[in-house]
């Protein structure tokens, strides 16, 4: 199992956002995380959504491999 974050990056285009709009609250080191599908932590699922003011499950998805 992973956790892909495709839902991030499709919220941030129906919001008009770029990728880039996240570092206001997340390092860059962070979102090049998110764009590998790396293990990110809660502080920064939290972060992501206070900033887009949505739920987690908003921005990531459990994938069974």
């Amino acid at each position: 199992m992973s956790i892909k974050y495709y839902k991030l990056f499709d919220l941030l285009t129906r919001k008009e956002m770029k990728k880039t709009d996240l570092l206001n609250v997340i390092s860059s080191p962070t979102l090049a995380k998110l764009t590998k599908g790396d293990i990110i932590t809660t502080e920064v699922i939290q972060k992501m959504c206070d900033f887009l003011n949505c739920q987690p499950g908003d921005i990531m998805e459990n994938i069974s491999e």
